[in-house]
C-alpha cells in the first residue's frame, strides 16, 4: 500500500506545488505555483534540525496575534529563534492584477519604541480580491500620499476609480483620477485595518507588545501582508 504525502509550501503553505529538477546533491527540487518558492520536502531531508516546520509555524502565530513571548512558551524555543524566523523572513508582495476595478485607499497609525515615533502605513486596497495592492511607509503627508501614487504607477497598476476619504492628501495626490470621496466608500479598507490590529500583535490597540526595531516592524507586516494575499489569514 502506498503512503500519500501531502507537500505544503513552507512560505505561504500552498498546496499548489511542482517538481522543478534536483539539487546537485540529488534531492527532489519542488517550485511553490502562489509565492514561486523553492525548497526540499522535509521527507527527503537528512538533517533534523534543518526541517521547516517550525519556522512556518512561528510565520503563521506571528499574523495571527500571537506575540514573541507567547510563542516562546507555547513552541518551547528562544526569543532569539522567533526573532531570527521574522527577520529572515522575505516577502516582498507583488500585485496579481495589472487593472483593477476600484482601489480604496487608506492611512494606518503605528509606532515604534515609543507612541510618540509614529510609523505611518499608507496602502492601496482591492476589496474584490481582498488584496493588499501597494503600500509605503513614512509619515501622514502629502509627500507620503504621493508616493503611494507613484508607487502604483511603478507597478503598472491601472485603476477603474479611488475610493478615499476627505484627507487632503488623497485628494491632492490622486488629483488626475476619477474619485468616491467619504467614508461610506472606504468601508472595506477600513475593515481590513481593523484586521491588522486583531492579526499582529504589535499593533493591538489595547497591547504591551510594540515594535523596538523599524527593521522588524516592517518585517511583521511584510509577512501579514503576504498572508492575507493569499488568504492564509
Amino acid at each position: 500500500m502506498k503512503t500519500q504525502i501531502t507537500i505544503r509550501c513552507p512560505s505561504c503553505l500552498g498546496l499548489s506545488i511542482k517538481k522543478n529538477g534536483w539539487k546537485i546533491y540529488g534531492k527532489q527540487n519542488y517550485r511553490c505555483k502562489d509565492c514561486h518558492r523553492q525548497f526540499i520536502h522535509e521527507m527527503d531531508l537528512s538533517y533534523q534540525g534543518c526541517k521547516s516546520e517550525i519556522n512556518a509555524k512561528i510565520r503563521l502565530m506571528l499574523v495571527r496575534g500571537c506575540s514573541v513571548a507567547d510563542i516562546v512558551v507555547i513552541e518551547k524555543v528562544s526569543k532569539y529563534k522567533v526573532l531570527s524566523v521574522l527577520v529572515n523572513s522575505n516577502h516582498d508582495i507583488k500585485p496579481k492584477q495589472r487593472y483593477y476595478r476600484k482601489l480604496q485607499v487608506d492611512e494606518f497609525w503605528t509606532y515604534v519604541g515609543h507612541k510618540k515615533h509614529k510609523v505611518w502605513l499608507v496602502y492601496a486596497y482591492d476589496s474584490d480580491t481582498s488584496e493588499i495592492v501597494a503600500f509605503v511607509w513614512g509619515k501622514r503627508n502629502l509627500k507620503t500620499a504621493r508616493e503611494l501614487r507613484a508607487k502604483l504607477d511603478a507597478l503598472g497598476i491601472d485603476f477603474g476609480y479611488i475610493c478615499c476619504d476627505n484627507w487632503d492628501s488623497f485628494l491632492t495626490a490622486f488629483d488626475f483620477d476619477f474619485k468616491k470621496v467619504g467614508k461610506h466608500h472606504t468601508v472595506d479598507i477600513e475593515g481590513n485595518n481593523n484586521r491588522f490590529r486583531q492579526r499582529l500583535r504589535r499593533v493591538f490597540r489595547k497591547t504591551c507588545c510594540f515594535s523596538k526595531k523599524l527593521e522588524n516592524h516592517f518585517k511583521a507586516f511584510d509577512l501579514l501582508f503576504h498572508y492575507v494575499n493569499y488568504g492564509w489569514v
